[in-house]
């Protein structure tokens, strides 16, 4: 079942920033989603939380410092997302500005899993020119006990940069700087792995200039790295409070206005998106999954090379290869849906709180986004498993408001020990690891868990909207520019409108995408071309329809568009 709610909003709210000279309808908007004072749209560098309200980050800039004064080699171990990319591109763009001698190292995935394992110290230790002296994880490493116990009985330093939840106990490492640590006050605890990695650089920077090897006008340009934080920021998914939004508008900034890495220029290229008017819906869904392709096909090396060559021209190469592995990607996962669809064809949501599927054929990095698509369509926690190594098989789930996806694999653990044999994430994604013979056994007890957590309203989509646009003028593309140019995403959602509106004519794009003429009863000669993506069924005279507004270029001339959300009749 699906219903729409409007969000309520404090009007005090929206007329004081109505009055600070916000749009009305825009003062509407951010006091829905919690705004209450102007100074809090503002998105200057100068209202960053201070980097050393971060647990353990004044140890690690120290650190860092010695290590790079005595020319200590580094090897920066990155994940294979797009955060654990650009983490690692921030990290080695920023140390070696700062005079580090430094490399990276990326595992693949499929041979060595995720994290700092002893697998990739060993491999980190076979290196060309020896052991580095010492090791920094990005985007990864706050679970990673064994692994930092392996380099430090090579004598290898270790320092963590994470975000991920912790475990029961902490790595053995060096220096750790995680915002979700015990112990650690830093008042956002959403930033992205490349967000922490960021900060450490900033400490660091503040570090040498107090040793005397900077000052403010010979320090190394951080901000210049500002682009690939938003990329990292913004592909992650993570919570966009105040201050994500802030490294993010900084970062699309620099975008729009040509100064960004040449691989984020040859990323848009690619990807037909326009850097001058840059949102971050660009980010999302233009860059970040042709990053991901790299990680989920193959290795992220490529990806990583892409960010952090100055070489135009090689940079234009590189996406080309990202953007084809990112076509393949698509294949494979069309595929691997219309699978997964064709083995759920006899499934009832309204007989199950959650959802697993397994398939020995299927591609393991490919997993994660086929469960966002299943639990998109049937609204239910979902896991999909694909083969592993050594008869296991790696999962990747998807969640639901109100279902805390790792504290239920962690429930479903110490039920019954031995289940699962490792897991880690976050609320609304995790991934996992079982024996083969052992997914309807896990299946079985995720359910249990569901069926105690979700209550029929949990399990109900509700779709939350910014009510009625009662201004005509809102229809106009001023006004949506106004909307692309502000910062929307993950926990500050971007508007959704809901309104009557008289259908006037209706068809199917492609059998899969419903093209709409649309009138408001107000207004019945004022119309609106409408696409509802991924829906061909046609719908009533009179709609009731949520809808977010988009500008349409069409022969030169800018247009309005609305993009349906969903429609019932009125």
């Amino acid at each position: 079942m699906t219903q729409l709610a409007t969000r309520t909003y404090p009007t005090a709210a929206a007329e004081a920033l109505t009055n600070a000279g916000l749009h009305p309808v825009l003062a509407r908007l951010y006091a829905a989603r919690g705004i209450t004072q102007a100074v809090e749209t503002e998105s200057g560098l100068s209202r960053l939380l201070p980097p050393s309200q971060l647990k353990g980050i004044d140890q690690t800039a120290a650190f860092l410092a010695d290590a790079i004064t005595a020319r200590r080699r580094m090897l920066v171990v990155a994940d294979y997302d797009c955060d654990g990319a650009t983490a690692c591109a921030v990290a080695v763009r920023g140390l070696r500005a700062m005079g580090a001698d430094v490399d990276y190292l990326v595992p693949n995935r499929f041979e060595y899993g995720y994290g700092l394992t002893p697998e990739i110290v060993a491999l980190a230790a076979r290196r060309p020119g020896g052991a580095p002296d010492v090791l920094i994880t990005v985007d990864n490493g706050i679970a990673s006990l064994d692994g930092v116990a392996a380099a430090r009985a090579l004598s290898i330093d270790v320092v963590v940069t994470d975000h991920h939840l912790p475990g029961d106990a902490l790595p053995p490492a060096r220096c750790i700087v995680n915002p979700n640590q015990p112990g650690c006050t830093f008042p956002s605890k959403h930033l992205a792995g490349v967000g922490v990695m960021f900060y450490v650089l900033l400490a660091l920077r503040a570090e040498f200039r107090q040793r005397g090897h900077f000052d403010a006008a010979s320090q190394p340009r951080l901000d210049a790295l500002l682009d690939l934080v938003a990329l990292g920021t913004v592909a992650d998914v993570v919570k966009l409070d105040s201050n994500n939004r802030i490294l993010v508008a900084q970062g699309l900034s620099r975008i729009r206005a040509g100064r960004m890495q040449p691989g984020i220029a040859a990323l848009f290229r690619a990807a037909g998106r326009n850097a001058r008017n840059a949102g971050g819906f660009d980010l999302g869904f233009g860059l970040g999954p042709r990053l991901n392709a790299a990680g989920r096909l193959a290795d992220m090396s490529l990806g990583i090379e892409c960010l952090l060559t100055d070489d135009s021209e090689r940079a234009w190469q590189l996406a080309q290869e990202l953007d084809g592995m990112n076509r393949e990607r698509r294949e494979i996962e069309t595929g691997m849906q219309q699978e997964a669809l064709a083995d759920l064809a006899r499934f009832d949501p309204r007989q199950a709180s959650t959802l697993c599927v397994f398939n020995d054929t299927w591609h393991q990095g490919v997993i994660g986004i086929v469960a966002a698509r299943l639990k998109e369509k049937f609204y239910r926690p979902t896991i999909v498993f694909a083969p592993g190594d050594d008869g296991l098989v790696k999962g990747s789930g998807r969640s639901i408001p109100g279902f805390h996806l790792r504290d239920a694999l962690d429930l479903v653990t110490k039920r019954d020990p031995g289940l699962v044999r490792k897991f880690g994430g976050h609320a609304m994604a995790a991934g996992l690891t079982l024996h083969a013979g052992d997914v309807d056994r896990f299946a079985t007890a995720f359910e249990a868990v569901g069926s105690e957590w979700l209550d029929e309203k949990a399990l109900s989509r509700v779709i939350e909207t910014d009510g009625d646009l009662d201004d005509e003028t809102c229809f106009s593309p001023s006004f949506v520019e106004l909307l692309d140019s502000q910062v929307w995403g993950q926990g500050f959602p971007p508007p959704v409108f809901c309104g009557e509106f008289q259908v006037l004519s209706q068809t199917l794009l492609k059998d899969k995408h419903l093209k709409l003429q649309l009138s408001r009863p107000s207004q019945p000669r004022q119309r609106y071309n409408a696409i509802w993506f991924n829906h061909n069924s046609l719908l009533p005279e009179r709609a009731q329809v949520a809808y977010r507004l988009a500008s349409d270029t069409f022969n030169g001339a800018a247009r309005v568009q609305l993009i349906v959300e969903y429609a019932a009749g009125a």
